[in-house]
This record gives C-alpha cells, structure tokens and sequence, in this order.
C-alpha cells in the first residue's frame, strides 16, 4: 500500500518537459530548427556577401522556408493520417509528372538537373521520399489485415523502381536510393519471413555493389572515403576540409560565427556539409546536443509508431521515422568521413527549402498518428462526491 502511495504521489509530483509523445516530438523538432536556423545564417552569410550583397539573403529565403514547412507541418497534423492513403494515386500522378518534368527543362546545376523552377525553386525528389513511404505502407498494412505475409517481390516495387529509375537519371544517387531503401527497412520491420529478410539484406548490398561497378564515380567516392589524404586536393578536398572543420572545433568549439571553414575553404557549408560548420564553432558540445535530440526523436517515434491502432498507423510512423533519422545519420557520417559524400541533408539543420517541407510535412502526420492513437480524455465533473469534502477528505457525520 505504501508502495502505491509512493507511486502515486511521484507521479503528481514529477516534473515533465512534456506530457505526451507528440509534445516531445514537437519540443525536439523546434530545438532543431532553431539551432538550424542560427547554423544556416553562420555558415552562409560569407557566401552570400560575397554573392548577394547581403548577409542576409539565404537568411531571410530558409525564413520563408520555415514559414512553408510550418504551414506543411499543419496539414500534416490537421488531416487524418488515413486519407493519404485514398489520395495516393493522385500523389503518384503528380510526383512523376514533376519528376518526367525535371528531365526535360529542370534546372542544372554542376551537372544535374534536380529542381523546377515554378516561381520557387522545386526539388520532386524530396515528395517521392514521403510517396514511397505511403505506398509502402498501404501494401505491409493490407496484407497485415487479412492476415498474410509480406512478400519480398509485389506490384508496388514496381513502382518504386519506376520511381528510382527517374530520379537516378537526374542523377541523384542519394534520394534515389532513399526512396527504394526506406521501404526496404519497413519491409524489415513487417510480418516477412526471416529468411526472406535475409535475402533481402543479401540483395541490398549486392544491388550496392553492382551500381558501384557499373558507374566507376560511385566507385571512386568509396575509394576516396577510404583514404581521401591521398588526393586531398582534389578527389578527397571536400571531405578533408569537413575533418579539418570537425576536428578545429575541439570540445567548446570557435563560438558562433568565428568558424573559418565558411571562408570558401569547405564547399556546400550551408547546405549537406552544415553539421561540419556546426561543430567547428559549438565543438563536440553543441555536436552531441544535436545527435542527442535526434536520437530522442527516434525515441518517441517509436512510442508513437508502438501505440498507433492499427497496422497503417503503425508501419507509416515508422516509415517517418526511418527517413529523418535515415537521413541524419547518412549525413553525420558522411560528413565525419565514414560514409562516401552524398546528397543528403541533415534535416531541421541544412540550408534546403524542398527538404525543410518534407521533413515537416512528415512530422505533421507522424503528430496526427499520435493524436489518434492517444486515449480520450476523461471528463472531470467540477462538483466532488457526497461523502467528501471540496479537499478529498471524507465527509463526518453530524450526531444528533
């Protein structure tokens, strides 16, 4: 009894940051876009003088940037998270037309053509992220609900490839392989046989191999990611400079804006390469708070993914979850040196408008999942019981 006693009043008494998951989930993200947003001014505003005019200018567009992805954010969390699932087929239509699109009059920029410009610059790739995420969730949780097994082999991975084959010729290797790799994780994490699992493990890697040979580029950024001191000035320049910002942070770091990595030394600073920036100037500190809040995103979003109720819920909070912190894992490695360079930012924290929608777009329905999910809250009637008093305690009867 006085165990439960102890219990109970820990639980009165206790101080919480939040009071559920999804307060969590949105604590953790606003954390992020600040310390993106002061990252993203003082990584760029060297360039942007240089360019602009203004130290302000790539400042002021990730500001309305923040403002798009809010109002994505809001959609995300407003709309029931099982109408995206009737309206996918109309997703489809459009990402592939935009897609088709970037291929033939997208802007190119050194070599590739990635963007539309439609009035704001449009990267198609980034929605594909989000629509393999759909599709492969409507398939797991179908098959869930008449009680069969995921296959390895289906008619969606169709058009995932079709999806991949259109943003590789772009070429974005990195997105590309995000849109086929995500659903591949929650393949994994489905009702699929073990063995199949391991096929599919088996198959990933070899697919890996295989793109690496067919196009020598990929090859030599592996080979490069393996020693790039051996051409440090050109081949493996960028990701020498990145360790030479990493390691010039030490462990208090140069302080905001003192960084010189930005002074044209390290390539993309505002962009894939900003978590370099950010650990030069707030050191291994600043570096651990950041890896720190997305592990706790990790954290509550598999709470969330865990609580959902029913299997569509379920599988697309984890599918959510796998792309953001997919993605921000990539990315510190590669910015760290262990993994090849790729195109791919460190969401809430890289200078990238398409990117910033997304990842907010999707963590507004990974908040409706957690909304639905959450039990319905009991009514509390503002008179208290006959037999006690407005302070809880128990009424005494009058003798006569």
């Amino acid at each position: 009894m006085n165990g439960e006693k102890l219990r109970d009043f820990k639980e009165k008494h206790s101080w919480k940051f939040w009071m559920n998951d999804r307060e969590a989930i949105l604590g953790i993200v606003v954390l992020l876009l600040i310390i993106g947003t002061i990252n993203v001014f003082s990584s760029s505003f060297v360039l942007s003088e240089t360019y602009y005019d203004t130290p302000y200018f790539f400042l002021s567009r990730h500001g309305i940037n923040v403002f798009v992805g809010c109002v994505c954010f809001f959609v995300g969390a407003l709309v029931d998270y099982h109408r995206w699932r009737s309206w996918i087929v109309g997703i489809f239509a459009i990402v592939v037309i935009m897609l088709i699109a970037v291929l033939v009059v997208g802007v190119e920029v050194n070599g590739a053509k990635r963007w539309l410009q439609l009035g704001i610059t449009v990267q198609p790739a980034e929605f594909a992220k989000m629509l393999a995420i759909f599709i492969e969730a409507a398939y797991i949780s179908s098959r869930v609900s008449i009680g069969g097994k995921c296959q390895m082999v289906h008619a969606q991975l169709g058009v995932l490839l079709l999806l991949f084959v259109l943003i590789e010729r772009e070429p974005d290797g990195a997105t590309a392989a995000l849109v086929l790799g995500v659903p591949m994780c929650m393949l994994l994490m489905s009702n699929m046989a073990r063995q199949m699992k391991l096929t599919l493990i088996g198959m990933i890697v070899l697919a890996g191999g295989v793109i690496c040979i067919l196009q020598p580029y990929r090859l030599n950024r592996v080979l490069t990611m393996l020693n790039p001191w051996q051409d440090a000035t050109d081949s493996g320049y960028q990701i020498v400079q990145s360790l030479q910002a990493i390691g010039s942070g030490g462990f208090w770091g140069m302080g905001l804006g003192q960084g010189i990595s930005k002074y044209h030394y390290l390539p993309e600073a505002h962009t894939d390469f900003a978590f370099a920036i950010l650990c030069q100037e707030n050191g291994f500190l600043g570096a651990f708070a950041v890896i720190l809040l997305f592990g706790a995103f990790t954290y509550y979003g598999a709470r969330i993914a865990a609580a959902a109720k029913d299997a569509y819920g379920q599988i697309l909070a984890a599918g959510i979850v796998c792309l953001i912190v997919g993605q921000a894992v990539a990315n510190m490695l590669m910015v760290g040196g262990w993994f090849p360079v790729v195109g791919v930012p460190l969401p809430f924290i890289s200078y990238g408008g398409s990117s910033l929608a997304v990842s907010l777009g999707a963590v507004g329905i990974l908040f409706n999942i957690g909304h639905k999910s959450a039990p319905p809250k009991t009514l509390v009637t503002s008179a208290p019981p006959k037999n006690v008093d407005v302070f809880g305690r128990p009424r005494l009867k009058r003798i006569k």
